[in-house]
């Protein structure tokens, strides 16, 4: 497989965590978004939206979109599961994640902040407050959500899944921007857990080849 990915994207960290934890070997492509290349036309022929990731399969199809990657992951991988057997524990995992993939980390996406400094004036301060109010907001919710019934390691138990895909990027973006996660314990509580595991510290942007470019 091949992944077309940028080292510090939420949605391109969540891919390569999920691809680990699988134990699947593929093949990583830089796509510098700082540089635009996600809007070139050899990109564009990959994903008209212009966004990471994309993953070739080993069928030669081009998949998108990060939250129907694992799916499909999940679905022809099923070896190592994201999501558990039960359907009502899928959809609370499925919650979860949502939660921070659907709500908390598109509003802080790279195009997002761009606009808002440069069509709406916001000044440096002023999107770092954007992005903090987000997070903050959404973390809260999100841990009375996995405090209700939290009985570790992982949002579903014993092991990590859908939900600490999505999880683990979205603190990494909420730790550069000052976010305090210990006022958050329980989702403290599952990133130290998953922080042991080799599968999410080699997915880290830090151990990305494109981190150094």
């Amino acid at each position: 497989m091949d992944l077309h990915g940028y080292f510090r994207s939420s949605a391109s960290y969540r891919v390569r965590i999920a691809l680990n934890l699988k134990g699947l070997e593929y093949q990583y492509h830089p796509v510098n978004l700082l540089k635009g290349e996600q809007r070139g036309e050899a990109y564009r022929a990959l994903n008209p939206q212009g966004l990471v990731p994309a993953l070739i399969n080993d069928d030669g199809k081009t998949l998108t979109q990060s939250l129907a990657i694992l799916e499909w992951l999940d679905e022809t991988h099923p070896q190592v599961p994201l999501l558990p057997a039960d359907p009502s524990e899928r959809a609370r995992i499925r919650a979860l994640a949502y939660n921070v993939a659907c709500d908390i980390q598109p509003i802080q996406n790279l195009r997002v902040l761009k606009y808002i400094q440069t069509e709406l004036g916001a000044s440096d301060e002023q999107k770092v407050e954007w992005i903090r109010h987000w997070i903050n907001g959404g973390f809260d919710a999100l841990e009375m959500q996995l405090a209700a019934d939290f009985d570790g390691p992982f949002a579903a138990g014993s092991a990590p899944g859908l939900f600490e895909c999505c999880l683990i990027p979205q603190i990494y973006n909420a730790q550069r921007f000052g976010v305090d996660i210990a006022r958050y314990p329980t989702i403290e509580h599952i990133a130290d857990a998953c922080a042991a595991m080799p599968a999410f510290e080699d997915a880290r942007p830090e151990n990305q080849p494109d981190s150094t470019l």
